[in-house]
């Protein structure tokens, strides 16, 4: 049975779609910032100066609350910044905003809500005054920034630590293997069929590896021998299999059922 809240509905809120909203773009050192701030501060102040017949002057300046916010080690970040403004006339952007339901326990479980919190009419990009804290972070940044990441460092002691092998284990085991392997002396190509064909009487269809277990030759020269008198299945049944070519087969023939009985029924007679 289907869970019948699996599917929420999410409901949309237009009821602010005429206000006007503003997307400011701020330094990355200010976002961080304003993302390591505490939500009881204050981050800053926004000052706004208009003067007839030209554009409004805006102004940002960070709280010292913000500025003291520093990780060891961490430089100083300009304190005031002006905002340049350029009005949006060919783009249709929106700011949303998603609320999900915190108390899901009750009979009538809440939807959650997507809300239109205004449409943008201006964007504004944060820009710092050119000053001397400033300076010192573009400095450092540039410094930071061509700094390599792998750097050589003299050691005063032994590091313990494992030592580099020039080989495996495994690696080893297989090259002996495969010299051993190698090294494994040809029997002439007679007694090998011998082997085979012996091999066959019992059986009709062997895979390579049985067939080498039973000969004791080297891969290489058994395949050469064997791609000479046997066939290779490459479909089922017996895919990989090798069996005799149809003019090597020498299988005992059963004698049909209804051949027996007429040979009994004579003998009687």
């Amino acid at each position: 049975m289907a869970n019948p809240v699996a599917h929420i509905d999410r409901e949309l809120d237009l009821s602010n779609t005429g206000r006007g909203v503003w997307l400011v773009k701020v330094p990355k050192y200010v976002a961080n910032k304003w993302e390591k701030a505490p939500g009881n501060i204050e981050v800053g102040k926004l000052k706004i100066s208009r003067v007839p017949g030209q554009r409004a002057k805006v102004e940002l300046s960070l709280s010292e609350g913000v500025l003291c916010i520093k990780e060891p080690g961490e430089g100083s970040i300009p304190k005031e910044h002006r905002l340049d403004v350029s009005n949006v006339t060919r783009q249709s952007l929106g700011v949303f905003s998603h609320v999900v339901p915190t108390n899901t326990d009750t009979v009538v479980p809440e939807s959650e809500k997507l809300y239109m919190e205004g449409r943008i009419v201006q964007k504004l990009e944060c820009r710092p005054y050119a000053d001397s804290t400033y300076y010192k972070l573009k400095s450092e940044s540039i410094r930071k920034a061509s700094m390599p990441h792998r750097q050589v460092q003299q050691l005063d002691r032994i590091v313990q630590n494992f030592k580099p092998v020039s080989d495996h284990k495994n690696n080893i085991e297989y090259q002996e293997k495969k010299k051993a392997e190698g090294k494994k002396a040809r029997d002439d190509k007679e007694a090998v069929l011998n082997m085979l064909f012996a091999a066959f009487e019992k059986h009709q269809y062997y895979n390579i590896k049985d067939l080498q277990k039973i000969t004791r030759q080297p891969i290489v020269y058994l395949k050469e021998i064997l791609n000479e008198v046997c066939n290779y299945n490459s479909k089922n049944p017996h895919k990989n299999m090798w069996e005799l070519k149809p003019e090597y087969r020498h299988y005992k023939q059963e004698i049909p059922v209804e051949q027996k009985e007429d040979k009994n029924s004579s003998d009687s007679d």
